[in-house]
């Protein structure tokens, strides 16, 4: 649990990184240059701008869809994820009892520890790395996404329902409901897994929903919307994906 957890930490950096130190201040045009401007920043920016011209120059329903259409595309991942996140809480029984076998801190037991667990993962196909694989295919689509609204120039312009795409929300509520849609999805995620016992998985179910309110606060509405309608998706993702998965499996457990 701690390596995700530094896992997380180091998306985060990643994060911080790609959206600080690659010209997120300078506009994105078809003269922008670079592997990163040419083919992750511009497509984006070019899909905002078609949906928004196909309706009357509405930026704000542009990154609504374009934010859903990148959603369902991630779709595959996500499930792939829930699937790996779910084998690994089924064999976690079996796991907990080799590691009890094995509790010495002896050199050759700690290794008997090991090739048990190896064994136990071979045994019901379970790759601990599989989980975190989709998160690093979806990071750069998801910054790219970040990077063309803040750099795509129309969108500061227009406004969207009652705020301004390029300043952040004067009343509160984008910040407010990014943050609460981000604590919801974290915490169906963690409904009867055995994070929800994790006292480092418990600190970052607090920790994420305030940084994304308190970003949402502080960027242009924009984000806060493209947050908002992502946010939202993952938790109806969780509700009608993970939630009969796991009602099928503790059904199959009591029938055994």
């Amino acid at each position: 649990m701690r390596k995700k957890v530094l896992l997380l930490v180091m998306l985060m950096g990643l994060l911080a990184i790609l959206s600080g130190c690659t010209e997120i201040n300078e506009p994105i045009t078809e003269e922008s240059t670079g592997i990163w401007n040419e083919y992750f920043v511009m497509p984006m920016s070019w899909l905002i701008t078609y949906f928004a011209e196909l309706f009357n120059e509405n930026y704000g329903l542009s990154i609504v869809i374009v934010t859903i259409i990148i959603r369902l595309v991630l779709l595959p991942l996500n499930v792939k994820q829930l699937k790996s996140s779910k084998a690994m809480q089924d064999i976690q029984p079996e796991l907990k009892e080799i590691q009890k076998k094995h509790s010495s801190k002896d050199a050759n037991t700690q290794k008997k520890l090991q090739e048990e667990t190896m064994a136990l993962f071979q045994k019901h196909g379970v790759n601990p790395l599989a989980g975190c694989l989709p998160i690093f295919v979806q990071m750069p689509i998801l910054i790219a996404m970040y990077h063309a609204i803040m750099r795509t120039s129309e969108i500061k312009t227009h406004s969207f329902l009652w705020f301004e795409l390029g300043v952040a929300d004067p009343y509160f509520i984008l910040p407010l409901v990014a943050g609460g849609a981000t604590f919801l999805q974290q915490k169906l995620m963690m409904a009867g897994s055995p994070a929800a016992q994790n006292p480092q998985m418990m600190v970052m179910l607090y920790v994420m929903p305030i940084m994304i309110g308190v970003f949402a606060v502080f960027f242009p509405s924009a984000l806060a919307l493209y947050w908002v309608v992502g946010n939202i998706f993952m938790v109806a993702q969780t509700l009608f994906i993970r939630k009969p998965m796991m009602k099928n499996a503790n059904t199959g457990g009591e029938k055994k």
